[in-house]
């Protein structure tokens, strides 16, 4: 036990400083990220040791239903397709081309645009979409605004990584602890509902109260335009994505896998999109785009933080752990703990450990302690920039447009805003379970 405790911390160490320290890589003309690779190297390691039989972990890999992580990617990255498809169309640079119209040279009125849509788009897409698409979109349109980016942001940013709670395939944790926990499509979207409408009622007070000096200052912005590459595409890819999330509405009631459906709906968009090309003979740009612009190294990294918690299961650290959490105040324990390890272990890492711990709970305790836990891993994500893949990418974005949002900076809006948003969220959920 303890040889596989001192690898795996040594290996979340080191996790936190690539993502400080080395973010990424470059070899010849591919840029690679570290984090995948020292996590990789870290279940390389743990499998040389025989710390974990290699008969456990392919009995783990293929396990039947929705709680492989094969499964899990899958539905992960299917929808991520979707929503990278309808980015690539355009759709999302129009809506936020359409927001600044409406706002009419008014910062309040730019700031309440942004949350709401930011909001609603990260509900039904992914929070990684949206920090990838509009991070870019706020950096220029405020540098030719002349006005302060920080606002818009950190409201980004911090919406969605709220707003994401509402739906499961809002975050990769979602997934991943939902699935493992066997929670249907909408008996979560029913707990978590309120829950993420009080979230983001109070974070977008607190926002609003932080800048609301700078946001009464003018601006300057002449409307860039913004255009649908193809209307067919926009159109087919709309109607995939909405026929997708119906479906998995109704699929657990017709004992259908929700990764099933996800991967149907991408893989019809990919045909629907061929013929198109072949019709219109537009070329295969859109395509080849949005399947470059997949998070396909999020793969390894998520395989290899199996293996890790696998191996702390089968050799009882996992048991360890639950234990010290114990029973009592399981929403707050369990909600304030997630919210935390994601800061020191990321919240992918987080969610896979932690979806371990309640095992041995009654199925109402656990179920709690795994709502709190989707909780803490989606608001954990804006307390330090290492506590979401997507703080990775967000301040990545930053630096490579000039932004000063450092990371003193994104700690001190950071703890500002997720600890009294954490507090509202743990509150009605108690309630609520």
């Amino acid at each position: 036990m303890t040889a596989a405790i001192v690898i795996a911390c040594v290996t979340f160490a080191l996790l936190v400083a690539s993502i400080l320290l080395v973010p990424s890589i470059r070899l010849g003309k591919v840029r690679l990220d570290t984090y995948w690779i020292v996590a990789l190297l870290g279940a390389v390691i743990l499998l040389a040791a025989r710390l974990l039989p290699i008969e456990e972990l392919g009995d783990r890999l293929i396990a039947k239903g929705n709680t492989g992580p094969l499964q899990i990617l899958a539905l992960f990255i299917s929808m991520t397709f979707l929503s990278v498809y309808l980015d690539e169309v355009g759709l999302f640079g129009y809506l936020a081309a359409r927001a600044a119209r409406l706002a009419r040279a008014n910062q309040t009125v730019l700031f309440v645009v942004l949350y709401l849509l930011v909001s609603v788009l990260t509900v039904f897409t992914s929070n990684d979409i949206i920090i990838l698409t509009f991070t870019p979109f706020i950096c220029f349109f405020c540098k030719n605004a002349r006005i302060d980016p920080l606002p818009y942001l950190v409201a980004e940013f911090a919406a969605a990584n709220t707003w994401s709670m509402m739906l499961v395939i809002g975050n990769p944790t979602n997934i991943y602890l939902a699935t493992t926990a066997g929670l249907a499509f909408g008996e979560y979207f029913v707990t978590m509902a309120l829950p993420t409408v009080a979230a983001g009622a109070v974070e977008f007070g607190l926002i609003l109260a932080i800048f609301w000096r700078k946001l009464k200052q003018p601006m300057d912005y002449v409307p860039q335009p913004q255009t649908i590459s193809s209307k067919p595409d926009l159109w087919v890819g709309v109607a995939h994505l909405g026929v997708c999330l119906a479906a998995l509405v109704v699929a657990d009631y017709v004992h259908i896998p929700m990764w099933l459906v996800s991967l149907a709906a991408a893989g019809s968009l990919v045909l629907c999109s061929i013929v198109i090309r072949l019709i219109t003979r537009s070329g295969w740009r859109l395509l080849c785009r949005s399947a470059a612009r997949l998070p396909w190294q999020l793969i390894p990294f998520v395989l290899s933080m199996f293996v890790i918690v696998i191996c702390w299961q089968y050799q009882g650290v996992s048991a360890k752990l639950g234990e010290w959490l114990g029973d009592k105040a399981l929403v707050w324990t369990y909600g304030a703990t997630s919210f935390l390890a994601c800061n020191l272990i990321n919240n992918i890492p987080m969610s896979i450990l932690f979806g371990s711990l309640p095992v041995g709970l009654p199925a109402e305790l656990a179920r709690q302690a795994t709502f709190a836990t989707i909780i803490g891993s989606n608001l954990g994500a804006f307390l330090t920039p290492v506590g979401a893949l997507a703080g990775i990418m967000f301040t990545d974005l930053t630096r490579r447009y000039e932004v000063n949002y450092g990371f003193a900076r994104f700690v001190g809006y950071g703890a500002l805003i997720s600890v009294p948003t954490l507090a509202v969220a743990l509150g009605i959920l108690s309630l609520m379970v």
